[in-house]
């Protein structure tokens, strides 16, 4: 596997229900999170969640998608130009 990286993973999911399904993403990488922050943004009815991971870029670029692709939610990455060493 190559070298780990920082990153933060962004998401917003504008429905309650998505946050089953992004649990379980984050649940089966969970050796790679560092840690998470969620902020429920009641005025336009969704969540904010910030995610701090560190893992090779191939399982970052996976947590990323596997979330991204579920129902009402988008996911966006920004790593680190620092690579573990």
């Amino acid at each position: 596997m190559s070298e780990s990286r920082i990153a933060v993973i962004s998401i917003i999911a504008e429905s309650r229900v998505s946050s089953a399904g992004i649990n379980a993403v984050l649940s089966e990488f969970g050796d790679y999170v560092i840690g998470r922050m969620g902020i429920p943004y009641k005025q336009k009815s969704v969540f904010l969640i910030s995610v701090a991971v560190d893992a090779p870029e191939e399982v970052i670029n996976a947590i990323t998608g596997k979330i991204g692709r579920l129902e009402g939610v988008t996911a966006k990455t920004l790593m680190s130009k620092i690579r573990n060493r």
